[in-house]
């Protein structure tokens, strides 16, 4: 069975990635609703404070209590009045009516405003009572009657609030979707361009050894050994997606091998690859079908010798640079009919890098054909 490489984890550049919010943790979520309070509470104590001593106040800490009970009063009560409205717009949009949700929340302002004043005032009380002072703030209907309009305006506003914050969340939780999403399509389409690629180069060694077996029994035998090193090495990659170009040459060695079996002195490869290119992180196999295609496209079709050769190097950007070349067949387009390895190859590329990346195949100079990739320098050392 022919391994299967999973999916290299997409590397786009930082604005092509889906942006999703910043995880905001509970701890900070509600240490600063707390602070939100306080501040309204004390300036609102403090506009206050001001009225009270032109009126000849004789304890300063009075209008501080009074704006304060009721806005911590309010804070308290706004957690449960974002769960409440919650639960009636989940229900709503199950499939329950807008007049069950009316009123739910006329029975939720009442509640509101008689836990608002009944909560306010028995702070204010004990505050009072604390401070030896004594507090008349009149009858409870002469009190409901003062507070009601108020908490009907706070509970509505409150609604309108966490309605608000209700949409927010459920928007986050779609980016996240989405990105969860497209990352997963993203993975999917790699692996689907991935498990192509493999087969080409496969096909080829088993049909070879299938053709030397009763005739060079050694000679089959170093293809078996070639051919178990190259899928050991492909079945090590696939755990990374990712490696050194370094690994990469080293996985493309044992290929090389296989197919200087099969063509013998036809074949000259030649490797000329930069220090600083060789650690750059690049796909893994990102080379065997470029390579595989040099080879079957040119050696195969030429009686004479066939020199492929292998180049790497950094460029401005900074930028990696690798090129196929071979003295044989001078490719007359950009993209051979029937190149399922050359096109999976723009597309693994394409699905990784984006637009950073490019796939280029063109006569080179002198004769033969040059495919270069040029795809973002990732782990290399600045100079």
């Amino acid at each position: 069975m022919v391994p299967r490489m999973s999916p290299e984890s997409p590397v786009l550049p930082p604005e092509d990635l889906p942006q999703t919010p910043a995880p905001v943790s509970p701890r900070a979520l509600w240490g600063g609703y707390a602070a939100i309070v306080l501040v309204v509470g004390l300036l609102q104590g403090l506009a206050e404070l001001q009225h009270y001593l032109e009126r000849g106040g004789q304890h300063p800490w009075e209008p501080l209590l009074w704006e304060l009970s009721s806005v911590v009063c309010m804070g308290a009560l706004g957690v449960a009045v974002y769960r409440w409205h919650a639960r009636a717009w989940q229900q709503l949009q199950a499939g329950g009516s807008r007049l069950a949700l009316l009123g739910r929340h006329v029975l939720g302002a009442l509640a509101y405003a008689v836990l608002h004043v009944s909560g306010m005032f028995a702070l204010r009380f004990g505050f009072y009572a604390l401070m030896g002072a004594g507090y008349e703030p009149g009858g409870p209907l002469k009190v409901m009657a003062y507070e009601l309009g108020k908490d009907l305006v706070s509970y509505t506003v409150m609604v309108a609030v966490c309605h608000g914050l209700l949409l927010l969340f459920a928007e986050q939780q779609r980016q996240r979707e989405l990105a969860r999403l497209r990352a997963e399509l993203a993975e999917a389409r790699l692996a689907r361009l991935a498990e192509q690629i493999q087969p080409h180069f496969l096909f080829n060694t088993l049909n070879l050894i299938s053709s030397v077996m009763y005739e060079d029994v050694p000679r089959a035998d170093r293809i078996l050994c070639d051919l178990a090193t190259l899928l050991r090495q492909a079945l090590a990659a696939e755990q990374a997606g990712r490696h050194a170009l370094d690994e990469e040459l080293a996985l493309v060695q044992p290929y090389l091998s296989l197919m200087q079996a099969r063509f013998g002195e036809r074949l000259v490869v030649e490797i000329d690859v930069s220090p600083a290119a060789r650690i750059c992180q690049v796909p893994a196999l990102l080379l065997i079908s470029p390579v595989e295609n040099a080879i079957k496209h040119d050696v195969a079709q030429r009686s004479g010798p066939v020199r492929v050769t292998v180049r790497g190097e950094l460029r401005a950007g900074p930028r990696l640079w690798l090129q196929v070349q071979n003295s044989g067949v001078t490719p007359t387009r950009d993209e051979r009919e029937g190149a399922i390895g050359l096109a999976n190859t723009r597309a693994r590329l394409q699905a990784l890098y984006g637009d950073a990346a490019s796939v280029t195949l063109a006569p080179a100079p002198g004769g033969g054909g040059q495919l270069t990739l040029v795809l973002p320098a990732q782990g290399a050392v600045a100079a």
